[in-house]
């Protein structure tokens, strides 16, 4: 007896455009760059960078501060702080070896230390014991080797004395009686000032093809200094990307909310795969390890956890930014950079199921997601099933083939009514994840997603 996974056949609408959001209800004329969000899907996997002064602890970059470690030695960290081995052109070979095709460093996190030489703050790498700025290193390297290369900018600043919130106070998250004190609204005017300041600064230096912000989730930042600053951003670069934590759109950690009211470009829900959406673009940020600044003896995920984490998402249809954070003298640990190489490798094989994708038709189980370009359906399988699969795909899409992506064998197949039952070879080639090629009559990107499955 032949086994098989049956997939019941309850469809959806067929692949809709994407969602035009921008710059909210204030700015109803101010909507995403269609060419750059694509660019930005078509890429759809980055490197995400958390690095700076507390890399010298061990600890969480900005959570520890206050915590694990007093306010005034974190604060003056920066004075020790000399990676001397910094090689920018490591980082982005990295990137590069892992199959990435964009970068995203934090220019500057919750505690306000800056990695460039900033005209407006003493407090960055230039008067560090490095003595200079490294994003324009960074960037210059990133266009040498062919990446796309981005900025994070937390919302908050727990160092500059103008932003009224401190950390680790038991309330910071907690809105005051009167947070519209005129000692407030001008401390905030001021701080707004600075932020706009240092971002013209980072896109007219470095041109950035995305600022990501965070630390949105502060009484302190509203929903219309969100809107102004998304405005002003796209004043400066009217292509620039801008994440959904420029305003105040985000439920927690989900970070899918997308609406029209609020301002971004892209959704970002953190340390878990985000849920199937074609409708709004969206990026997972996760760690490789459990921190997201470099901790000794971090655990790490496992090859097959970091593969599989990536197909879940394409097949989701979202990007995957995926964080490490270099040590102390600027080098990446060198078992991150073997399993960023080991995911490399599975994609020079299965690259053309990823880059250039979208997800479905089939939902992502735990089983298989699937991916489809052109004419093609990829489906990534993460196990084996059985002997057979079977599928129900529309009768007007017609399977000219079905193949193995690594190796090429040819597989058998029948097709009937709206079913279609692939034989599966003994063994699968890849124990991490084997892709599935169906070559169709027919443009995979019309066909209906399926909504329900069962195993």
């Amino acid at each position: 007896m032949r086994a098989i996974i049956v997939f019941s056949i309850v469809l959806t609408q067929m692949l809709p455009a994407l969602a035009q959001h921008g710059g909210g209800e204030a700015n109803p004329g101010l909507l995403t760059d269609k060419n750059a969000l694509k660019k930005f899907q078509d890429n759809r996997f980055g490197l995400f960078i958390h690095w700076g002064t507390v890399t010298l602890r061990g600890e969480e970059i900005s959570w520890s501060r206050g915590r694990e470690i007093p306010i005034p030695e974190y604060d003056s960290l920066y004075r020790e702080f000399n990676p001397v081995l910094f090689d920018a052109a490591e980082w982005v070979q990295t990137a590069v070896d892992a199959g990435m095709k964009y970068i995203v460093l934090t220019s500057r996190h919750h505690d306000g230390f800056c990695l460039w030489d900033s005209e407006y703050t003493d407090y960055d790498m230039a008067n560090s014991a490095y003595g200079k700025g490294i994003i324009e290193e960074l960037a210059s390297e990133c266009q040498k080797q062919g990446i796309d290369f981005g900025l994070y900018y937390s919302v908050c600043d727990w160092y500059y004395p103008d932003y009224p919130v401190e950390y680790p106070s038991p309330d910071y998250r907690k809105e005051p009686e009167k947070p519209e004190s005129l000692q407030v609204k001008a401390g905030m005017e001021n701080y707004v000032s600075y932020m706009k300041n240092q971002l013209k600064e980072l896109i007219d230096e470095y041109d950035p093809f995305v600022i990501w912000f965070d630390g949105e989730w502060e009484w302190a930042w509203t929903h219309e200094r969100g809107q102004d600053m998304y405005a002003y951003l796209r004043s400066l670069k009217p292509d620039l990307l801008i994440n959904n934590r420029v305003d105040k759109g985000r439920e927690g950690m989900a970070g899918t909310t997308a609406s029209e009211i609020y301002a971004g470009d892209f959704a970002t829900p953190e340390q878990e795969v985000g849920k199937f959406d074609n409708e709004h673009a969206w990026e997972t940020c996760m760690t490789i390890a459990t921190q997201w600044a470099w901790k000794p003896n971090d655990k790490l995920k496992s090859k097959k956890e970091c593969i599989h984490t990536l197909l879940k998402t394409v097949g989701g249809d979202g990007n995957l930014l995926f964080n490490v954070g270099p040590m102390p003298d600027d080098r990446i640990e060198q078992r991150q950079k073997d399993l960023l190489k080991a995911m490399g490798d599975w994609l020079k094989i299965n690259g053309d199921a990823v880059y250039g994708t979208r997800g479905g038709p089939y939902l992502p189980t735990d089983y298989m997601v699937s991916t489809r370009q052109d004419n093609k359906i990829f489906l990534h399988l993460f196990k084996k099933p059985g002997q057979v699969l079977e599928l129900p795909l529309l009768a007007k899409y017609k399977i000219k083939k079905a193949y193995l992506m690594k190796g090429g064998k040819q597989l058998e197949f029948m097709q009937q009514a709206d079913d279609i039952s692939i034989d599966l070879p003994g063994e699968l080639p890849d124990d991490n994840a084997t892709v599935i090629v169906l070559e169709l009559n027919h443009t995979a990107l019309d066909i209906p997603v399926l909504e329900r499955f069962r195993y």
